[in-house]
This record gives C-alpha cells, sequence and structure tokens, in this order.
C-alpha cells in the first residue's frame, strides 16, 4: 500500500507544482504582497532586487524568460519601470500579462496619487514623474489598495481558488489592521518632524506619518546634487531644523554622509523594500522604519 501511495505521488506533485499560478512582480514589495494574497496556490518572484533602484534596471534577457513564463505580472504603473519594462514584456510574447488584460496588474489603480505634475514635463526635468510619485507602497494604507487590486486579480486569473485568495486577503487586512493600532501610536512621536531625503522615495510614508520632507538630495529626481545644492541644503537644514537625512543604500553615500557630519544630524539608511535589513514581508519593513525613526 505504502508503495502504491508513494507511486501515485510521483505523479500527483509534479501536476500540483504546474498547477501554481506563476506570478512575477517587478519589485520586492509587490511580491511580498502577492505572498500573502495567494499564499500555496501560487510561485511568486520579482525582477528586481532590494537593493536596486527601481528606475534603472537593466532589461536582461532572464527577465523575458521570467515575463514569457507568467500568469500574472505586478507591477507599479505610474511609469516607475518605464526605463526597462515596457521592452522586455514586448520581447516576452505572453498575451496573458499584456495591459488590460486579467494577468496585468497596476498596483497604483485606485490610489490617490501625489506630487502629479501641473505643468507637461520631459526629460530636462530629471528622471521625471510625469504621472506623479509611483514610490506608493510606504503607506500602509495603499498598501490595503495594492493587497486587493492584487486579489481581484489572481480571481480572475484563477477563478477556482477565489474563495481562498479572499480568505488570505481578509486575513492579511485583519493583521494590517492590527499593526495599524501600534504603529498610529509609534508616529505621533514623529509626525512633524522635518527630514531630508535623497529621493521621492518616502513621500507616501511621509503623507502617512506626518514626517515633513522640507527636501531632497537631488535637485531633481535622478539628478546628482551639485555642491551648489550641498550649500542650499545646509541652509535649508539649520532653517527649518532638520532632524533626520533619510536615503536608501542604492544611492550615492557621500553626500548624506557628509551633510549629516557637517550639520550634525542622524542620517538613516532606509531600506524601501522587504528583503534589507531583515525585513521579509511588508509588515516587517514598516516595523523596521518606524523602529529606525523612533530609536534614540
Amino acid at each position: 500500500m505504502k508503495k502504491l501511495l508513494l507511486t501515485l505521488s510521483l505523479f500527483i506533485l509534479p501536476w500540483n507544482l504546474s498547477a501554481a499560478i506563476k506570478v512575477v512582480a517587478t519589485l520586492p514589495v509587490y511580491a511580498s504582497l502577492a505572498r500573502e494574497v495567494g499564499g500555496d496556490r501560487t510561485e511568486v518572484s520579482s525582477l528586481a532586487r532590494a537593493n536596486q533602484d527601481p528606475h534603472f534596471l537593466d532589461a536582461k534577457p532572464a527577465y523575458v524568460v521570467e515575463l514569457n513564463k507568467a500568469d500574472v505580472l505586478i507591477h507599479g504603473g505610474l511609469d516607475l519601470e518605464v526605463g526597462w519594462l515596457p521592452p522586455i514584456l514586448t520581447q516576452a510574447r505572453n498575451s496573458k500579462i499584456m495591459p488590460g488584460n486579467p494577468g496585468n496588474v497596476n498596483a497604483a489603480d485606485g490610489i490617490q496619487i501625489l506630487e502629479v505634475p501641473g505643468t507637461k514635463m520631459d526629460r530636462s526635468f530629471g528622471d521625471v514623474h510625469p504621472l506623479g510619485n509611483p514610490h506608493i507602497w510606504l503607506d500602509p494604507r495603499n498598501a490595503k489598495l495594492i493587497a486587493a487590486n492584487i486579489y481581484q486579480h489572481l480571481a480572475q486569473v484563477d477563478p477556482e481558488g477565489k474563495a481562498y485568495y479572499e480568505n488570505r486577503l481578509k486575513a492579511f487586512l485583519l493583521e494590517l489592521d492590527r499593526k495599524m493600532t501600534g504603529w498610529n501610536s509609534e508616529i505621533a512621536g514623529i509626525s512633524g518632524k522635518p527630514v531630508i531625503t535623497y529621493h521621492t522615495s518616502f513621500s507616501y510614508f511621509a503623507n502617512w506619518t506626518g514626517l515633513k520632507v522640507v527636501a531632497t538630495i537631488e535637485p531633481k529626481p535622478g539628478i546628482p546634487p551639485s555642491s551648489k545644492r550641498v550649500d542650499e541644503l545646509l541652509k535649508i537644514i539649520r532653517e527649518e531644523k532638520v532632524k533626520f537625512i533619510l536615503a536608501e543604500n542604492f544611492y550615492a553615500q557621500k553626500f548624506p554622509v557628509f551633510l549629516s557630519e557637517k550639520a550634525g544630524i542622524p542620517y538613516r539608511v532606509l531600506p524601501t523594500e522587504p528583503g534589507e535589513s531583515g525585513a521579509t514581508t511588508y509588515l516587517e519593513l514598516i516595523d523596521h522604519l518606524l523602529g529606525e525613526l523612533t530609536k534614540p
């Protein structure tokens, strides 16, 4: 009998593995949220790593292979991946994940976008965000909408798993609400504090926590600062009584380090994706960010 069961399992196991819905996310944060909703019915991967600037990835042939095999693609929209995603999406020749189809998830659907330009923008303005700020995920209120967007598309691609995905979404949202109760007491301690960030990555986080971003080290998105810009920032730090300088680890460290030492204020290297600093899930990422900003 045991031999029979073992023999049957050899046939059943590969079928179960191949039946998993293959989800490819552009960024680790979207992969993390997809795992929360998709559970065991999905096989999730991320094209970018947590320590990479999402604006500037090389369009690797391996990405094309990943997208060719995908049932679902999750991307940030808002032209965040415009420099590298469109060509590999075209080369993948996978109609299931093309825009307008159930397998294509625009994470930003339904989210109130910050910093939408009031005038027409072009590349002379730097690495512009012509549709608004695409770094939407560091506000947990937006994470709820992103998870719901993922659920809606998974339920269309895999109708048999709809109830399963719905239950996992509900469980994640309940846990997120529970965490929000604790986070709300933590953000009370940093609300209103003026900070400088390297890029506009923390705009949504600041919108949620009440942090006051008074300047970015970049004079324009994607443009490194000049010596004149550094002098301007030192003046801003004095006038605004800036408490922190915040930047991700993939940006040049010499500018925030110099400003920190010159002005005598803390410089925090903070992750914006799960997979860095021991934070493997979305909830752990927010825990880590708040912990870094509230510590003495």
